[in-house]
Protein backbone atom coordinates (compact mmCIF):
# COMPACT_ATOMS: atom_id res chain seq x y z
CA UNK A 1 0.00 0.00 0.00
CA UNK A 2 2.71 2.45 1.03
CA UNK A 3 4.85 1.39 -1.95
CA UNK A 4 1.97 1.96 -4.36
CA UNK A 5 1.28 5.40 -2.90
CA UNK A 6 4.95 6.35 -3.15
CA UNK A 7 4.99 5.22 -6.77
CA UNK A 8 1.96 7.36 -7.60
CA UNK A 9 3.49 10.37 -5.91
CA UNK A 10 6.65 9.92 -7.96
CA UNK A 11 4.61 9.62 -11.15
CA UNK A 12 2.63 12.75 -10.27
CA UNK A 13 5.84 14.66 -9.53
CA UNK A 14 7.29 13.60 -12.87
CA UNK A 15 4.18 14.75 -14.72
CA UNK A 16 4.03 18.04 -12.86
CA UNK A 17 7.75 18.58 -13.24
CA UNK A 18 7.55 17.86 -16.95
CA UNK A 19 4.62 20.23 -17.27
CA UNK A 20 6.54 22.92 -15.42
CA UNK A 21 9.50 22.44 -17.73
CA UNK A 22 7.27 22.63 -20.79
CA UNK A 23 5.61 25.78 -19.48
CA UNK A 24 8.98 27.37 -18.68
CA UNK A 25 10.27 26.45 -22.14
CA UNK A 26 7.20 27.98 -23.76
CA UNK A 27 7.46 31.20 -21.74
CA UNK A 28 11.16 31.49 -22.56
CA UNK A 29 10.62 30.90 -26.28
CA UNK A 30 7.66 33.27 -26.36
CA UNK A 31 9.62 36.02 -24.65
CA UNK A 32 7.22 36.47 -21.74
CA UNK A 33 8.30 39.67 -19.97
CA UNK A 34 7.19 38.77 -16.43
CA UNK A 35 8.74 35.30 -16.68
CA UNK A 36 12.13 36.67 -17.76
CA UNK A 37 12.31 39.58 -15.30
CA UNK A 38 10.79 37.81 -12.30
CA UNK A 39 12.06 34.26 -12.63
CA UNK A 40 14.45 33.34 -15.43
CA UNK A 41 17.00 36.18 -15.21
CA UNK A 42 17.28 36.05 -11.37
CA UNK A 43 17.69 32.27 -11.57
CA UNK A 44 20.42 32.54 -14.20
CA UNK A 45 22.22 35.13 -12.10
CA UNK A 46 22.25 32.76 -9.14
CA UNK A 47 23.65 29.95 -11.30
CA UNK A 48 26.31 31.84 -13.25
CA UNK A 49 28.72 34.67 -12.62
CA UNK A 50 28.29 37.82 -14.72
CA UNK A 51 31.05 37.15 -17.26
CA UNK A 52 30.03 33.50 -17.67
CA UNK A 53 26.42 34.55 -18.16
CA UNK A 54 27.49 37.21 -20.66
CA UNK A 55 29.43 34.64 -22.69
CA UNK A 56 26.48 32.23 -22.63
CA UNK A 57 24.08 34.95 -23.78
CA UNK A 58 26.32 35.82 -26.72
CA UNK A 59 26.65 32.15 -27.65
CA UNK A 60 22.88 31.58 -27.55
CA UNK A 61 22.30 34.69 -29.67
CA UNK A 62 24.93 33.50 -32.15
CA UNK A 63 23.04 30.21 -32.47
CA UNK A 64 19.74 32.05 -32.94
CA UNK A 65 18.38 30.65 -29.68
CA UNK A 66 16.65 33.84 -28.64
CA UNK A 67 12.96 34.78 -28.49
CA UNK A 68 11.90 36.59 -31.62
CA UNK A 69 10.58 40.10 -31.05
CA UNK A 70 6.94 39.91 -30.03
CA UNK A 71 4.11 41.83 -31.61
CA UNK A 72 4.16 43.17 -35.15
CA UNK A 73 6.77 41.95 -37.60
CA UNK A 74 7.50 45.54 -38.63
CA UNK A 75 7.99 48.52 -36.37
CA UNK A 76 5.28 51.21 -36.58
CA UNK A 77 6.14 54.15 -38.89
CA UNK A 78 6.05 56.43 -35.85
CA UNK A 79 9.31 54.89 -34.60
CA UNK A 80 11.26 55.24 -37.86
CA UNK A 81 13.96 57.87 -38.07
CA UNK A 82 16.68 58.87 -40.54
CA UNK A 83 20.08 59.66 -39.06
CA UNK A 84 23.58 59.81 -40.62
CA UNK A 85 21.91 59.34 -44.00
CA UNK A 86 20.61 55.93 -42.90
CA UNK A 87 17.09 54.81 -42.15
CA UNK A 88 16.47 53.23 -38.74
CA UNK A 89 13.24 51.25 -38.41
CA UNK A 90 13.18 52.13 -34.73
CA UNK A 91 15.51 54.25 -32.57
CA UNK A 92 16.44 51.58 -30.00
CA UNK A 93 19.86 49.99 -30.47
CA UNK A 94 22.13 47.60 -28.61
CA UNK A 95 25.13 49.39 -27.16
CA UNK A 96 28.71 48.28 -27.71
CA UNK A 97 30.09 45.90 -25.11
CA UNK A 98 27.61 43.07 -25.46
CA UNK A 99 28.76 41.57 -28.76
CA UNK A 100 32.38 42.61 -28.52
CA UNK A 101 33.60 40.34 -31.31
CA UNK A 102 30.77 40.47 -33.87
CA UNK A 103 29.66 36.91 -33.16
CA UNK A 104 25.89 37.28 -32.76
CA UNK A 105 24.65 40.17 -34.91
CA UNK A 106 21.85 38.31 -36.68
CA UNK A 107 20.51 36.79 -33.48
CA UNK A 108 20.53 40.20 -31.81
CA UNK A 109 18.55 41.78 -34.62
CA UNK A 110 15.92 39.07 -34.03
CA UNK A 111 15.25 40.64 -30.63
CA UNK A 112 13.83 43.75 -32.32
CA UNK A 113 16.70 46.22 -32.09
CA UNK A 114 16.71 49.01 -34.66
CA UNK A 115 20.48 48.80 -34.86
CA UNK A 116 23.32 46.84 -33.30
CA UNK A 117 26.77 48.15 -32.39
CA UNK A 118 29.58 45.61 -31.99
CA UNK A 119 32.94 46.10 -30.28
CA UNK A 120 35.01 47.69 -29.03
CA UNK A 121 37.46 46.12 -31.49
CA UNK A 122 41.21 46.68 -31.17
CA UNK A 123 43.78 46.23 -33.97
CA UNK A 124 45.51 43.26 -32.35
CA UNK A 125 43.85 40.62 -30.19
CA UNK A 126 44.15 41.29 -26.46
CA UNK A 127 42.80 39.65 -23.32
CA UNK A 128 41.80 42.78 -21.44
CA UNK A 129 42.06 43.06 -17.68
CA UNK A 130 42.37 40.12 -15.25
CA UNK A 131 39.24 38.42 -13.94
CA UNK A 132 37.01 39.02 -12.08
CA UNK A 133 36.18 42.16 -14.03
CA UNK A 134 32.37 42.33 -14.11
CA UNK A 135 30.17 42.86 -11.05
CA UNK A 136 26.41 42.96 -10.66
CA UNK A 137 24.63 45.40 -8.38
CA UNK A 138 21.09 43.95 -8.50
CA UNK A 139 19.79 46.24 -5.77
CA UNK A 140 20.64 49.15 -8.06
CA UNK A 141 19.85 47.50 -11.43
CA UNK A 142 23.46 48.30 -12.30
CA UNK A 143 26.73 46.69 -13.39
CA UNK A 144 30.36 47.64 -12.87
CA UNK A 145 32.83 46.40 -15.48
CA UNK A 146 36.53 46.75 -16.07
CA UNK A 147 36.88 44.50 -19.11
CA UNK A 148 39.64 46.65 -20.61
CA UNK A 149 38.91 46.24 -24.34
CA UNK A 150 39.17 42.43 -24.50
CA UNK A 151 39.05 41.85 -28.24
CA UNK A 152 39.60 39.23 -30.92
CA UNK A 153 41.23 41.93 -33.05
CA UNK A 154 40.49 43.49 -36.43
CA UNK A 155 41.29 40.45 -38.59
CA UNK A 156 38.98 38.05 -36.76
CA UNK A 157 36.08 40.49 -36.58
CA UNK A 158 36.55 41.53 -40.21
CA UNK A 159 36.41 37.88 -41.28
CA UNK A 160 33.33 37.21 -39.16
CA UNK A 161 31.39 40.27 -40.35
CA UNK A 162 32.60 39.88 -43.92
CA UNK A 163 30.99 36.44 -44.06
CA UNK A 164 27.59 38.06 -43.46
CA UNK A 165 28.17 41.16 -45.56
CA UNK A 166 25.31 40.50 -47.95
CA UNK A 167 22.94 39.74 -45.09
CA UNK A 168 23.85 43.03 -43.45
CA UNK A 169 23.37 44.90 -46.71
CA UNK A 170 19.78 43.64 -46.79
CA UNK A 171 19.27 44.47 -43.12
CA UNK A 172 20.63 47.99 -43.57
CA UNK A 173 18.32 48.57 -46.52
CA UNK A 174 15.45 47.37 -44.33
CA UNK A 175 16.29 49.91 -41.61
CA UNK A 176 18.59 47.79 -39.41
CA UNK A 177 22.06 49.44 -39.62
CA UNK A 178 25.25 48.05 -38.10
CA UNK A 179 27.70 50.08 -36.04
CA UNK A 180 31.27 49.10 -35.17
CA UNK A 181 32.97 50.55 -32.11
CA UNK A 182 36.75 51.03 -32.41
CA UNK A 183 39.27 50.90 -29.58
CA UNK A 184 43.03 51.03 -29.18
CA UNK A 185 45.40 48.37 -27.92
CA UNK A 186 46.52 48.85 -24.33
CA UNK A 187 50.22 48.94 -25.19
CA UNK A 188 49.90 51.04 -28.32
CA UNK A 189 52.12 54.12 -28.54
CA UNK A 190 50.08 55.63 -31.39
CA UNK A 191 46.37 55.81 -30.66
CA UNK A 192 45.55 57.62 -33.90
CA UNK A 193 47.19 54.86 -35.91
CA UNK A 194 45.09 52.25 -34.09
CA UNK A 195 41.82 54.04 -34.87
CA UNK A 196 42.87 54.70 -38.47
CA UNK A 197 43.64 50.99 -38.88
CA UNK A 198 40.14 50.25 -37.59
CA UNK A 199 38.62 52.50 -40.23
CA UNK A 200 40.53 50.72 -42.99
CA UNK A 201 39.83 47.21 -41.72
CA UNK A 202 36.20 47.54 -40.63
CA UNK A 203 34.84 50.71 -42.24
CA UNK A 204 33.60 48.96 -45.40
CA UNK A 205 31.48 46.62 -43.23
CA UNK A 206 29.78 49.31 -41.13
CA UNK A 207 27.00 51.83 -41.50
CA UNK A 208 28.73 53.87 -38.82
CA UNK A 209 31.97 53.72 -36.84
CA UNK A 210 32.47 54.89 -33.28
CA UNK A 211 35.78 56.28 -32.05
CA UNK A 212 35.74 55.18 -28.42
CA UNK A 213 37.94 57.54 -26.43
CA UNK A 214 35.96 57.30 -23.21
CA UNK A 215 36.29 53.83 -21.69
CA UNK A 216 37.57 54.23 -18.11
CA UNK A 217 39.32 50.84 -18.23
CA UNK A 218 42.22 51.56 -20.62
CA UNK A 219 44.96 53.72 -19.07
CA UNK A 220 45.26 57.14 -20.67
CA UNK A 221 42.34 56.66 -23.06
CA UNK A 222 40.13 59.43 -21.69
CA UNK A 223 42.99 61.91 -22.17
CA UNK A 224 42.24 61.65 -25.89
CA UNK A 225 39.07 63.67 -25.20
CA UNK A 226 41.30 66.73 -24.64
CA UNK A 227 40.90 69.40 -27.31
CA UNK A 228 44.27 69.12 -29.01
CA UNK A 229 44.47 65.33 -28.89
CA UNK A 230 40.90 64.96 -30.10
CA UNK A 231 41.30 67.35 -33.03
CA UNK A 232 44.38 65.53 -34.35
CA UNK A 233 42.84 62.10 -33.81
CA UNK A 234 39.54 62.88 -35.51
CA UNK A 235 41.18 64.64 -38.44
CA UNK A 236 43.20 61.48 -39.14
CA UNK A 237 40.21 59.19 -38.70
CA UNK A 238 38.07 61.27 -41.07
CA UNK A 239 40.85 61.33 -43.66
CA UNK A 240 41.00 57.53 -43.54
CA UNK A 241 37.23 57.29 -43.85
CA UNK A 242 37.18 59.62 -46.85
CA UNK A 243 39.90 57.53 -48.51
CA UNK A 244 37.85 54.33 -48.36
CA UNK A 245 36.85 53.00 -51.77
CA UNK A 246 33.68 51.22 -50.63
CA UNK A 247 30.38 52.12 -52.29
CA UNK A 248 28.94 53.77 -49.21
CA UNK A 249 31.30 55.23 -46.65
CA UNK A 250 30.41 54.87 -42.95
CA UNK A 251 29.48 57.77 -40.71
CA UNK A 252 32.03 58.53 -37.98
CA UNK A 253 30.92 59.18 -34.39
CA UNK A 254 32.78 59.85 -31.14
CA UNK A 255 31.82 58.24 -27.84
CA UNK A 256 32.34 60.46 -24.82
CA UNK A 257 32.35 60.03 -21.04
CA UNK A 258 29.74 61.30 -18.59
CA UNK A 259 32.50 62.45 -16.22
CA UNK A 260 33.35 65.69 -18.03
CA UNK A 261 33.68 69.25 -16.83
CA UNK A 262 31.73 72.04 -18.50
CA UNK A 263 34.95 73.10 -20.25
CA UNK A 264 35.59 69.54 -21.45
CA UNK A 265 32.14 69.41 -23.02
CA UNK A 266 32.58 72.80 -24.67
CA UNK A 267 35.95 71.75 -26.09
CA UNK A 268 34.57 68.49 -27.48
CA UNK A 269 31.61 70.28 -29.05
CA UNK A 270 33.94 72.82 -30.64
CA UNK A 271 36.20 70.13 -32.14
CA UNK A 272 33.31 67.97 -33.35
CA UNK A 273 31.72 70.91 -35.17
CA UNK A 274 35.05 72.13 -36.52
CA UNK A 275 36.23 68.85 -38.08
CA UNK A 276 32.79 67.69 -39.23
CA UNK A 277 32.19 64.56 -37.18
CA UNK A 278 28.88 62.90 -38.07
CA UNK A 279 27.63 62.24 -34.56
CA UNK A 280 28.19 61.67 -30.86
CA UNK A 281 27.54 58.67 -28.62
CA UNK A 282 26.65 60.05 -25.18
CA UNK A 283 27.74 58.48 -22.83
CA UNK A 284 30.08 55.72 -21.78
CA UNK A 285 30.08 54.30 -18.24
CA UNK A 286 30.90 56.49 -15.24
CA UNK A 287 33.69 56.24 -12.70
CA UNK A 288 31.54 58.15 -10.21
CA UNK A 289 29.63 56.32 -7.49
CA UNK A 290 26.30 57.91 -6.50
CA UNK A 291 25.70 57.96 -2.75
CA UNK A 292 22.42 56.10 -3.36
CA UNK A 293 24.14 52.87 -4.49
CA UNK A 294 23.24 49.92 -2.27
CA UNK A 295 25.03 46.99 -3.94
CA UNK A 296 27.72 45.33 -1.84
CA UNK A 297 30.14 45.50 -4.80
CA UNK A 298 29.63 49.22 -5.42
CA UNK A 299 33.25 50.07 -4.60
CA UNK A 300 34.74 47.81 -7.25
CA UNK A 301 36.93 49.66 -9.74
CA UNK A 302 35.54 50.16 -13.23
CA UNK A 303 32.74 51.82 -15.14
CA UNK A 304 29.24 51.91 -13.68
CA UNK A 305 26.30 51.34 -16.04
CA UNK A 306 22.58 50.84 -15.65
CA UNK A 307 19.87 52.77 -13.85
CA UNK A 308 22.18 54.95 -11.67
CA UNK A 309 23.81 56.37 -14.83
CA UNK A 310 20.54 57.49 -16.43
CA UNK A 311 20.28 61.03 -15.09
CA UNK A 312 23.97 61.88 -15.57
CA UNK A 313 23.92 60.53 -19.11
CA UNK A 314 20.73 62.38 -20.03
CA UNK A 315 22.11 65.63 -18.69
CA UNK A 316 25.22 65.16 -20.84
CA UNK A 317 23.00 64.52 -23.88
CA UNK A 318 21.21 67.78 -23.16
CA UNK A 319 24.46 69.70 -22.69
CA UNK A 320 25.99 68.41 -25.92
CA UNK A 321 22.80 69.11 -27.87
CA UNK A 322 22.92 72.71 -26.63
CA UNK A 323 26.65 73.14 -27.28
CA UNK A 324 26.38 71.81 -30.84
CA UNK A 325 23.15 73.76 -31.42
CA UNK A 326 21.41 70.53 -32.38
CA UNK A 327 23.54 70.20 -35.52
CA UNK A 328 25.31 66.97 -34.52
CA UNK A 329 23.11 63.86 -34.16
CA UNK A 330 23.41 62.13 -30.79
CA UNK A 331 22.98 58.51 -29.73
CA UNK A 332 21.93 58.62 -26.08
CA UNK A 333 23.01 55.70 -23.92
CA UNK A 334 23.08 55.11 -20.19
CA UNK A 335 20.38 53.72 -17.94
CA UNK A 336 17.70 53.14 -20.58
CA UNK A 337 15.34 50.62 -18.97
CA UNK A 338 11.94 51.79 -20.23
CA UNK A 339 10.21 53.69 -22.99
CA UNK A 340 10.02 56.68 -20.66
CA UNK A 341 13.81 56.59 -20.22
CA UNK A 342 14.24 56.46 -23.99
CA UNK A 343 11.90 59.39 -24.61
CA UNK A 344 13.64 61.38 -21.87
CA UNK A 345 16.90 61.11 -23.81
CA UNK A 346 15.19 61.89 -27.13
CA UNK A 347 13.55 64.99 -25.71
CA UNK A 348 16.97 65.99 -24.30
CA UNK A 349 18.44 65.85 -27.81
CA UNK A 350 19.16 62.24 -28.79
CA UNK A 351 18.04 61.04 -32.23
CA UNK A 352 18.71 57.42 -31.28
CA UNK A 353 19.11 55.57 -27.97
CA UNK A 354 20.93 52.42 -26.89
CA UNK A 355 20.58 49.94 -24.05
CA UNK A 356 22.59 47.07 -22.60
CA UNK A 357 22.47 46.67 -18.80
CA UNK A 358 18.67 46.38 -18.77
CA UNK A 359 19.06 43.10 -20.67
CA UNK A 360 21.00 41.73 -17.70
CA UNK A 361 18.04 42.13 -15.38
CA UNK A 362 14.99 41.93 -17.62
CA UNK A 363 16.14 39.74 -20.48
CA UNK A 364 15.34 40.01 -24.22
CA UNK A 365 11.64 40.97 -23.77
CA UNK A 366 12.72 44.39 -22.49
CA UNK A 367 13.45 45.40 -26.09
CA UNK A 368 9.83 45.06 -27.18
CA UNK A 369 8.58 46.56 -23.93
CA UNK A 370 10.67 49.72 -24.39
CA UNK A 371 9.51 50.16 -27.98
CA UNK A 372 5.84 49.71 -27.12
CA UNK A 373 6.00 52.18 -24.25
CA UNK A 374 7.95 54.67 -26.37
CA UNK A 375 5.35 54.48 -29.13
CA UNK A 376 2.54 54.99 -26.62
CA UNK A 377 4.25 57.99 -25.01
CA UNK A 378 4.99 59.62 -28.37
CA UNK A 379 1.30 59.42 -29.28
CA UNK A 380 0.23 60.57 -25.83
CA UNK A 381 2.50 63.64 -26.03
CA UNK A 382 1.34 64.53 -29.53
CA UNK A 383 4.52 63.77 -31.50
CA UNK A 384 4.08 62.66 -35.11
CA UNK A 385 7.57 61.15 -35.38
CA UNK A 386 10.81 60.57 -33.50
CA UNK A 387 12.28 63.55 -35.33
CA UNK A 388 9.56 65.80 -33.91
CA UNK A 389 10.49 64.74 -30.37
CA UNK A 390 14.27 65.20 -30.70
CA UNK A 391 15.32 68.14 -28.53
CA UNK A 392 11.76 68.97 -27.51
CA UNK A 393 12.89 69.99 -24.04
CA UNK A 394 15.00 72.77 -25.57
CA UNK A 395 12.05 74.39 -27.32
CA UNK A 396 9.73 76.92 -25.66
Amino acid sequence: MAAALLRRLREAAAVLGGGGLLLASYLAAAGDEAFYAGLLMPALQRLAGPETAHGLAVRLAALGLVPRASGRDDDPPLLAVEVFGRRFGNPLGLAAGFDKHGEAVDGLFRLGFGFVEVGSVTPQPQDGNPRPRVFRLPEDQAVINRYGFNSHGHAAVRHRLGARREAQRRLSQAGRPLGINLGKNKGSADAAADYAAGVRALGPLADYLVVNVSSPNTPGLRQLQGKGHLRRLLAQVLAERDALTCERKPAVLVKIAPDLTAQDKADIASVVCEVGIDGLVVTNTTVSRPATLRGTLRDEEGGLSGAPLRQLSTQTVSDMYTLTQGRVPIIGVGGVCSGRDALEKIRAGASLVQMYTALTYRGPPVVGAVKRELESLLREQGFQSIKDAVGADHRP
